[in-house]
């Protein structure tokens, strides 16, 4: 299994005004998934977004972080409008579902009891788990896992998440440190998205938004050493760690 970088290009669960100003910037990057959420753009926005991403062959995950049923159906038929790969997030309801069966997109709910926004994840580690797996059990193609926003054991949680089910899950929120992205490596997740830490510049902090994106690909990479990144000699034996995982990739 390819673990998969998806780069968000949002801050603080909304897209930035300037979404494909970066995109240009950083499309020549070799990253297939690239995505942004239901809010900072009107709808024409998101639509001239989608199509430039769709323009240049990438993938795309579109996230509704809008938490109500109805703006989850709202956000499930605007999915399928845009022409994204992959919907991610909403709070998992029958009518949402309906929205998106039949449709040729990959669906991800948000699992566990996520709300507020910017989105958090509370309840115990047993029913975050549990709700994954009620998820699984309906045929949901993956699972939007808020790992890093989880309120409880952030790791201790991913671990027994990603064992107790068998579809891919992408690993979302707060994900800002090269030991964050270890853990999830280790953990096994199909992928993992990085957005409010390269708008901040937590990877090169004296380097640019292009300069922050680029330490994240070459440290996966495993080419060396990230110039100038916090605590360089630290991360260097812990690059391209080998993933064992037969969970399926996130398309």
């Amino acid at each position: 299994m390819k673990q998969e970088l998806i780069v968000m290009l949002t801050h603080n669960d909304r897209t930035v005004e300037n979404a494909i100003e970066v995109f240009d910037e950083l499309k020549e990057l070799p990253i297939t998934f690239w995505g942004f959420k239901d809010l900072g753009l009107h709808k024409e926005g998101m639509k001239f977004l989608a199509q430039t991403m769709r323009a240049e062959g990438k993938k795309i995950c579109f996230e509704v972080v809008s938490l109500s049923k109805e703006k989850g159906q709202a956000g499930a038929e605007l999915a399928a409008d845009l022409g994204v790969n992959i919907l991610m997030g909403t709070v998992f309801s029958d009518s949402v579902y309906d929205c998106v069966k039949g449709l040729p997109l990959a669906y991800y709910p948000f699992a566990g009891n996520v709300h507020g926004h910017p989105s958090i994840l509370d309840g115990t580690i047993d029913e975050v788990v549990s709700h994954a797996r009620h998820l699984e059990s309906l045929g949901v193609d993956g699972l939007d896992l808020l790992s890093y926003r989880f309120t409880g054991d952030a790791q201790k949680m991913i671990g027994k998440v990603i064992k107790a089910t068998t579809v891919p899950i992408i690993s979302a929120g707060g994900i800002n440190s090269f030991d964050k992205i270890t853990e999830i490596r280790y953990a096994g997740a199909s992928g993992f998205t990085i957005g409010t830490a390269l708008i901040e510049k937590k990877f090169v902090p004296d380097g640019s938004l292009f300069d922050n994106l680029v330490a994240v690909v070459s440290w996966l990479d495993g080419e060396g050493t990230v110039a100038n990144s916090p605590d360089n000699e630290k991360h260097t034996l812990k690059k391209a760690i080998p993933l064992t995982s037969n969970r399926q990739s996130i398309l």
